[in-house]
């Protein structure tokens, strides 16, 4: 069916083409992997930072609110 010649070109073809550029396929699908991974590490520590931020920052209000109700209540005291 295929002549010798015509399995030469073919092994050519392979050995010279299709191979070195699956090759750079599967090296461009190992990093896009490595990066994937690295982005949700990324991700999951930017979500921790913000919860905690958030956390913080509503710790803050609380404190902020109890200073100023003390000194709500030492202004009534004060101008008894």
């Amino acid at each position: 069916m295929l002549d010798d010649q015509t399995l030469k070109v073919l092994n050519a073809v392979m050995q010279w083409v299709i191979m070195p550029v699956a090759a750079f396929v599967w090296v461009i699908y190992r990093n896009q992997q490595q990066h994937e991974t690295a982005i949700a590490v990324l991700q999951a520590q930017t979500e921790t930072a913000r919860t905690a931020h958030d956390r913080e920052i509503k710790e803050i209000r609380e404190t902020m609110r109890a200073i100023m109700l003390k000194l709500d209540s030492i202004e009534e005291a004060l101008r008894k």
